[in-house]
């Protein structure tokens, strides 16, 4: 096993014993809520006649179903509705702090705790959300958990967990023109698998790693778990603590940020830390990846040849047929020229605000192809005021853009924002599954952000290289 990496350190200070059933028991340092995965909780906790152990370490928001259009109560949706209602009941009777979308802090649960500097160096973090592995970028152990491990965290601040192998994903080299950090994960799940990572979890380390901001780094811990790994991570460095300083937590409380570098400090790999399996990858040889199928792990460079099923491992062939008949391709083709209907800028993968920076550069002076429908869903509403401030609101809606409100929108479909019938999407979220989208024909094409304002613009899957940036001053 492996030994001296931040995963064992983080890991051994945050053990309070070892179960009988050969678990470890975590105390955990931030626990995330929001509406969809927390209310069976609250009512077991309810139940049991249990109180919310340390509502003190528990943050709360908002995300998935709600409105990204029309945001006056109640909801249009009763069950959305519902469920605002039954989270705001529970985090005022537990005490718990609330991001709710009167307050400005609104927005996906990934999203916010960073930008809040509530994500640190060295927590354990949980949230009933697969997602929370993006918290790793900061030098966190992030975990998603299901709703019977919500109700132990709200009832004693502590998860039962079993340790995991760590294996270091080493990419090194500089990532060329119009390639990002999603193309940079899209790639390591298209090389290890959906489940190359089960009983691990990925270190993100090298060149290409390092030079990444913490946006970029957020996109790539974000999708560990499509790789199948239980969570990844990037050691903390001076990009961190520029990030953290800058934070409400640590403007507040700047002594904090002095007293706990020490810590985040000594919780870094050491030079020496053993790993159990290490994967290398050139940044340099990428280019920008996009998905043919219906798994993150079904992706190819722009230009390269779609497989054909046959030439794929015996246990992928079914699986590659299925997607190829779903998404109407052809084993040679590539993806370029794809006609899409939709394109879809949010998530919490890519909807911070360096990426819609980058995606208005290809979209300004330019229009919305005639048959595409495109949306811009910012990550939060900080996210939100700020780009809608440096007037990127603005080059988005003349272009022909819907501009929403912050949450998970058309990532997961659980409001009104939905792909309708068979429509093809470019989209810059996680996860290209059969109907995530909203509809059973949708069909969805992962992407970077400036790749899908590229697609939003021509109609069609295209080469972001071959349009011209505009500077946005």
């Amino acid at each position: 096993m492996s030994q001296g990496t931040l995963y064992d350190k983080v890991w051994d200070r945050h053990k309070v014993t070892t179960l009988p059933n050969g678990q470890d028991q975590l105390f955990v340092g931030l626990h995330l809520i929001h509406e969809v995965t927390s209310p069976q909780a609250f009512g077991m906790l309810q139940e049991r006649g249990l109180e919310v152990a340390r509502p003190d370490l528990t943050h709360a928001t908002v995300d998935h179903i709600v409105p990204t259009a029309n945001q006056d109560r109640p909801y249009a949706d009763d069950a959305a509705e519902r469920m605002m209602a039954e989270l705001e009941e529970n985090v005022r009777d537990a005490g718990i702090q609330f991001s709710d979308p009167t307050t400005g802090d609104q927005g996906i649960v990934h999203v916010i705790g960073p930008e809040q500097g509530i994500t640190q160096p060295g927590k354990t973090i949980v949230c009933g959300d697969s997602h929370t592995s993006t918290h790793g970028a900061f030098g966190a152990l992030a975990f998603g958990i299901g709703t019977s491990q919500i109700r132990d965290v709200l009832a004693t601040q502590t998860i039962a967990m079993e340790k995991q192998k760590v294996r270091k994903i080493q990419v090194d080299g500089e990532l060329g023109e119009g390639v990002e950090a999603k193309d940079v994960i899209l790639e390591i799940i298209r090389r290890l698998g959906t489940e190359g990572g089960v009983g691990y979890v990925y270190e993100y380390a090298g060149e290409a790693i390092e030079n990444l901001d913490m946006e970029g780094r957020m996109s790539i811990c974000n999708m560990s778990i499509e790789g199948g790994a239980r969570a990844g991570y990037v050691n903390p460095d001076e990009t961190t603590y520029e990030w953290l300083e800058q934070t409400d937590y640590f403007q507040e409380n700047p002594e904090k940020f002095d007293e706990l570098k020490p810590y985040w400090e000594s919780i870094r790999s050491d030079e020496d830390a053993e790993y159990d399996d290490v994967v290398h990858i050139d940044a340099s040889e990428l280019d920008p990846v996009v998905t043919w199928g219906t798994t993150p792990g079904q992706g190819i460079g722009i230009h390269d040849p779609i497989p054909a099923p046959e030439d794929l491992p015996e246990d992928k062939q079914d699986t590659a047929r299925r997607a190829q008949e779903h998404m109407r391709v052809e084993p040679g083709e590539t993806m370029e020229g794809y006609d899409i209907d939709v394109a879809f800028l949010g998530s919490c993968t890519n909807a911070r605000l360096p990426d819609l920076r980058r995606a208005a550069r290809i979209v300004k002076g330019r229009e919305v192809a005639d048959d595409v429908r495109a949306m811009v869903v910012p990550g939060s509403q900080r996210v939100q005021k700020q780009a809608e401030e440096e007037g990127l609101k603005d080059v988005f809606e003349e272009a022909g853009f819907d501009w929403r409100n912050a949450g998970c929108s058309m990532c997961l479909g659980m409001n009104e924002d939905q792909l309708e019938g068979d429509e093809a999407c470019a989209s810059s979220s996680n996860r290209n599954f059969v109907g995530r989208q909203g509809s059973k024909d949708g069909r969805t094409v992962l992407m970077n952000p400036r790749m899908v304002a590229a697609a939003a613009i021509t109609g069609e899957v295209s080469d972001v290289r071959e349009l011209k940036e505009v500077n946005l001053a």
